[in-house]
């Protein structure tokens, strides 16, 4: 009988251990999803930038995005959406056509792809505000 209770103990310890290791998962994954609802993104004045690709990238678990951005006389020509992981946020990667239409970040997040937007905003911001000045 010694080594059934040995099992069981070894059993409800593992439980113990998941358990909290879930609980510290979903606490962090709670915390950078609320970062993200409160991620501010902030216009950029496209006058001064010179031809050329610009390369960004955002990161918050669980969703990350690159992006490559073409910039010709002062306007933004192109958006390449390198690379989106997501869950369930694919309809956000209309965001970087949104962006060239309106030649601004200040656009509206997709309803239901509310985290994946801000994140490829944010990967969009990061290219253009980088290494040139601004």
């Amino acid at each position: 009988m010694k080594k059934g209770y040995k099992i069981i103990l070894a059993v409800l310890i593992f439980i113990m251990l998941a358990a909290a290791a879930g609980n510290i998962f979903y606490s962090r994954l709670e915390r950078n999803l609320q970062a993200l609802r409160d991620l501010p993104i902030q216009n950029i004045n496209l006058s001064s930038f010179a031809d050329g690709a610009y390369h960004g990238s955002y990161k918050e678990f669980p969703v990350a995005a690159e992006v490559l951005v073409t910039i010709k006389d002062h306007r933004i020509t192109d958006i390449d959406l390198i690379k989106h992981s997501n869950g369930q946020g694919a309809s956000a990667e209309i965001i970087p056509a949104k962006v060239v239409e309106a030649q601004a970040l200040s656009v509206d997040i997709v309803s239901g792809a509310t985290y994946s937007s801000k994140v490829i905003l944010k990967a969009i911001e990061n290219a253009l505000t980088k290494d040139n000045g601004n």
